[in-house]
């Protein structure tokens, strides 16, 4: 199946197989014999620094648990293309990242005219980045070609919007 897909890339794409796959978009990829570990360290970090938020106190939840989140029409604004470019972020950091999937798009839904408490809500979500850097996604050694072909997949749809947009 591997080489399957190296054939398929190789056809649509320059490329050459030049070892094990350590990063990829992104990513970054570490094998062992039994497991795949998924993680985004290297672009979590440097997150935080394009945010200036490198030196953030850390905190053990992306969101307060009883906390109401809403349009806030009377709060003061905020800068648009800032606030707009710390969720595109933080989205992409969600491909290893399913922690902060509720809590970033939660605050996604106020890109258009975000306010002062909005962007607390995403300042908290990178103090929680902050202190989790190193968390990613474990996928242990499975035989099932299902799991194989979903891999396949999620790597081909990565290279997909990359070539579209």
């Amino acid at each position: 199946m591997c080489q399957e897909f190296s054939k398929l890339m190789q056809g649509e794409f320059e490329m050459s197989l030049v070892g094990e796959l350590t990063f990829f978009l992104g990513l970054q990829i570490k094998q062992t014999s039994d497991s795949i570990f998924l993680s985004q360290t290297k672009y979590a970090l440097e997150l935080l620094k394009k945010f200036d938020m490198q030196d953030c106190k850390s905190i053990s939840t992306p969101m307060a648990s009883a906390l109401s989140v809403d349009k806030d029409e009377s709060g003061i604004e905020v800068n648009c293309k800032r606030y707009r470019g710390m969720i595109d972020s933080l989205l992409y950091l969600t491909a290893s990242r399913p922690d902060i999937m509720f809590s970033v798009c939660i605050c996604g839904r106020y890109q258009a005219f975000p306010k002062e408490s909005h962007l607390k809500i995403v300042k908290r979500i990178s103090r929680y980045i902050s202190g989790t850097t190193k968390f990613g996604l474990w996928y242990p050694k499975c035989n099932s070609p299902f799991f194989a072909r979903f891999i396949l997949l999620f790597i081909y749809m990565c290279l997909y919007v990359l070539i579209c947009d």
